[in-house]
């Protein structure tokens, strides 16, 4: 695919990042708008995820650990004609199949439900061991924040995926430098993530999350790498894409008003 058509597919998920939190007047756009292009890469190159096998277990796999980040789930999930895109107008509503948080019994593509941070790497350690005895070739793929690797379920994960020598298993770390509190290096300071990782055993690559050219590179590097799982490390910009919202800690789960998603969407669609 053109880098000029997944930075429009890019563009489009954050435009309906923007609309359910704003819709919903609740929900997390900071981290979902930072993760965009890394899902973006992973939906439309690397996973072989699609709308005839959504429901399946035989195909690639994502965990979004960092569950808060639902709306660019969903948002992923409708630009690959998944589910419905004027579904995302429901977010959050009662009854309504996308919550704040993602639920695997009821929306097609999504593979854990996740909410409480730090286990989404185990779970996916978890369904890449389960292809491996199963003799599956299909790859699992995880999301998870820079603040969410303070939780110490993330470390006894990572042992336990160099242990089993689960190259099956990628996990990117979205690495924006703020959380709920500000800035991860005040609150409990998780770095440095790759020497962290490195030192449990897995083989590691630093990215810039925006640039679709290393994206490719990283993820063909991952799925070559033998006897030990990939630590992507990928460093973004949350709210990125939004000048107004970039690098502030304040969006982390704030939704914008409709003079604020008006001033976004304006600059987003101008891209």
């Amino acid at each position: 695919m053109e880098i000029s058509e997944l930075k429009d597919h890019a563009r489009n998920i954050r435009i309906n990042i923007l609309k359910e939190v704003a819709n919903a007047k609740s929900g997390h756009p900071g981290g979902s708008l930072g993760a965009a292009d890394l899902i973006t890469e992973l939906f439309f190159e690397v996973m072989d995820l699609n709308v005839d096998n959504a429901s399946s277990k035989d195909r690639d796999r994502f965990v979004l650990s960092k569950g808060h980040t639902s709306p660019m789930l969903y948002a992923a999930l409708a630009e690959k004609g998944i589910i419905p895109e004027e579904e995302l107008m429901t977010f959050r509503r009662l009854n309504s199949r996308l919550q704040g948080h993602p639920n695997m019994n009821y929306v097609p593509g999504v593979d854990m439900s996740t909410g409480s941070l730090g286990q989404g790497l185990a779970a996916a350690d978890g369904m890449a061991i389960a292809n491996k005895l199963a003799g599956n070739d299909h790859r699992i793929y995880v999301l998870c924040g820079d603040g969410e690797c303070e939780e110490g379920e993330i470390w006894e994960a990572a042992m336990a995926a160099a242990h089993y020598k689960s190259d099956n298993l990628c996990a990117i770390i979205d690495v924006n430098g703020l959380q709920i509190d500000g800035r991860t290096q005040d609150v409990i300071g998780p770095e440095p993530l790759d020497v962290k990782f490195e030192a449990f055993g897995w083989h590691v690559v630093n990215i810039d999350g925006h640039d679709f050219n290393q994206m490719r590179v990283a993820f063909k590097e991952a799925s070559e790498t033998k006897g030990r799982p990939t630590a992507i490390i990928a460093h973004t910009i949350k709210g990125k894409g939004v000048s107004f919202m970039e690098n502030e800690a304040g969006w982390h789960g704030k939704a914008p008003n409709a003079e604020q998603l008006a001033a976004a969407l304006k600059e987003l669609e101008a891209e």
